[in-house]
């Protein structure tokens, strides 16, 4: 699976953004699909993810209320929508593929990595 991130630039706090990522290759639909950020001089962090079957998902305790995840799966695409941004939120964010079933949250789950789209929040 190579992943594409797209959607990402600078906003003002307070603002909203949204963040796509495109799969290609087959399978996209039994691939649990998430989103990981990284701040500077800071650890790659879980934000959000959405299982490949329910669709149910999970996020961060710093995004919940505030970001919303879906996919498609007929489009191979998978979307993070930040509403509410902070100055905190400023990070390359990264869009991430796992086979595995259950929810999943470390970075070691993962299989396959998009490039990273850079998100800056200013005051």
């Amino acid at each position: 699976v190579h992943l594409i991130e797209s959607g990402g630039g600078s906003v003002q706090a307070g603002g909203s953004l949204r963040l796509s990522c495109q799969a290609s290759g087959s399978a996209f639909s039994s691939y649990q699909m998430a989103w990981f950020r990284q701040a500077p001089g800071k650890e790659r962090e879980f934000v959000s993810t959405i299982l490949q079957n329910t669709y149910s998902t999970k996020y961060a305790d710093s995004v919940k209320g505030r970001f919303t995840t879906s996919r498609d799966n007929a489009k191979k695409t998978v979307s993070l929508l930040m509403n509410s941004l902070e100055i905190e939120d400023t990070a390359v964010y990264y869009c991430a593929a796992s086979g595995r079933s259950t929810y999943s949250y470390s970075q070691a789950s993962y299989d396959y990595w998009g490039q990273g789209t850079q998100v800056t929040v200013s005051s």
